[in-house]
């Protein structure tokens, strides 16, 4: 079954060669040159015969004036036509015709002669394809036929059925095309026959068009042949054309529909993309966002997991703490059991707050627009609000800035949260007193911004953990649930949506011990 796509590249494709055909099939401007020619040729003749007919076949009348003579002028202008496929009648000046190139003196009577059509050479094919050719143009409107006029033999012998032989006997010459009554094309030419610039009589020559409409006909037929082989290349090439973009999307298609209908795995999506053209491009698209869609199906699904699993664990302490205090009487129990259900209380309130505001990072990532963005003043605004805050402390955090800018494309609210993050957990693993300082270089089309605390650094075997979801490892001296461990997963999805990344590491001292931790983020730098 042709596709609907096929159908519109064939019909497209194919109207476009049937235009220029048509166009080409009609020749009115070449036919209308043959034709001129051939009336030029049609009247140069005539002017001859009847030069020669006013000096060889005018004798006087009885009543003394010039005359032509029927028995003269009959054989000369059969002689005169012989060589020709023109019929020539000749009239006197009371409109009779006197002589007739087809009619033949005999002994008591006359003989017509009557000039056959062509033998027909063309083949079948040929003529089956003349016979629609010439159905089509009877179909038509064709109005130089109409003005033309019928062109009928002359039966009764007198002028009056042509309009050109009378405007010969006036002493014009007249050319004209008829058509007969098969539609074939009659030349007609009308001259006086003079003698000492005295009429005495027309002779009219009628010449079938048969050569020319042969002409015609075979240029035509050229065409046709040259039609037919371009419709057959056309459609040939419109099949090749429509086969190599209907079959590609057709597989794209019926890959897409079984990504919508679910699979147990990830749906392979066919490869095009060695095409090089928008084919390919929507295959590597499909690819990509099938991909994309499946490793995200796959973090929700671990998402989810993991926050049950996280919540699982208050709401387990919370109903033993509920179903202890309820069966014990004593008060300093009673009030630490109490003191349990208000920290899991406060632990699963910040669970669901860190929760609601990482599942709605994706979508706000991929629908908020981004815009220039000065790391610099960024970070200085950061460090300033944190010495405000921290009042005598803040001396603790120190910020030294290589570069006089750092312009990059971000949405500026959540690098803020990012790097309030790295700079809460630095000071929260910090001993007091210490420093904790922050750095912005540029560096290979990049900006890095280090923060490093003094604090006992991050075990070697944790150091790609740490920014796993719901991962905790917090000071002794920080109360428990105070942190979900969804802060350095923000912040490695935020920054990896900016096309950067985030690492952890631990700094050393000259003895070998650690001497802090180093978290690093990459952000590319935006053009100029």
């Amino acid at each position: 079954m042709i596709s609907p796509l096929t159908r519109r590249v064939l019909t497209v494709n194919v109207l476009a060669v049937a235009v220029l055909g048509a166009g080409l099939l009609y020749l009115g401007q070449y036919e209308r040159g043959l034709i001129e020619a051939e009336i030029e040729s049609l009247t140069t003749q005539a002017e001859i015969f009847a030069g020669a007919l006013g000096q060889g076949a005018v004798g006087v009348g009885a009543d003394g004036r010039p005359g032509l003579r029927p028995t003269v002028a009959g054989p000369m202008l059969r002689r005169l036509t012989e060589p020709t496929p023109a019929r020539a009648l000749l009239f006197d000046m009371d409109e009779r015709v006197i002589a007739d190139s087809r009619t033949l003196a005999g002994p008591g009577a006359a003989v017509q002669e009557e000039a056959l059509p062509p033998p027909e050479t063309d083949g079948v094919l040929a003529g089956l394809l003349f016979e629609a050719y010439a159905l089509v143009l009877r179909l038509l409107p064709d109005d130089e036929r109409v003005r033309a006029g019928l062109y009928r033999e002359n039966e009764s012998g007198r002028a009056g059925r042509y309009a050109e032989v009378a405007a010969a006997l006036n002493g014009e010459t007249r050319a004209s095309i008829r058509y007969d009554e098969d539609g074939r094309m009659v030349l007609v030419a009308a001259l006086p026959v003079q003698r000492f610039k005295a009429v005495l009589g027309a002779l009219m020559l009628a010449a079938r068009g048969d050569e020319i409409e042969a002409t015609v006909r075979d240029v035509r037929l050229d065409i046709f042949k040259a039609f037919g082989l371009a419709l057959c290349v056309t459609v040939v090439l419109s099949l090749y054309l429509a086969g190599t973009i209907t079959r590609p999307v057709r597989r794209l298609a019926a890959a897409a529909r079984r990504v919508r209908g679910g699979q147990s795995e990830l749906p392979q999506i066919p490869d095009f993309t060695r095409r090089g053209d928008e084919i390919g491009d929507l295959s590597a698209a499909l690819r990509g966002m099938t991909a994309e869609i499946w490793s995200r199906m796959e973090a929700v699904e671990r998402f989810a997991a993991d926050v049950a699993h996280e919540i699982k664990n208050p709401l387990t302490s919370l109903r033993s703490a509920v179903e202890t205090a309820s069966r014990i009487e004593d008060p300093d129990q009673q009030r630490r059991l109490m003191d349990i259900v208000q920290q899991d209380v406060t632990r699963l309130d910040r669970l669901i707050s860190d929760i609601s505001s990482a599942s709605r990072l994706d979508a706000e990532l991929a629908r908020t627009a981004m815009r220039r963005v000065d790391l610099g003043r960024l970070l200085d605004a950061l460090v300033a609000m944190h010495r405000s805050a921290e009042g005598e402390t803040g001396a603790a955090l120190t910020l030294d800035l290589a570069v006089d800018r750092g312009g990059i494309d971000g949405i500026e609210t959540r690098l803020v949260q990012v790097f309030g993050n790295l700079l809460s957990n630095a000071f929260s693993f910090s001993p007091a007193g210490a420093a904790v300082r922050i750095a912005l270089v540029r560096e290979d089309g990049f900006f890095r911004v280090t923060v490093d605390d003094d604090g006992p650094g991050i075990p070697e075997e944790s150091l790609e953990s740490v920014f796993q979801r719901f991962y905790t490892e917090r000071p002794p001296t920080e109360d428990f649930g105070t942190h979900s461990g969804l802060g350095l997963s923000i912040s490695r999805q935020i920054v990896e949506a900016h096309g950067g990344s985030i690492a952890a590491a631990n700094r050393y001292r000259g003895d070998g011990g650690i001497a802090g931790a180093r978290l690093t983020v990459r952000l590319p730098a935006a053009d100029p």
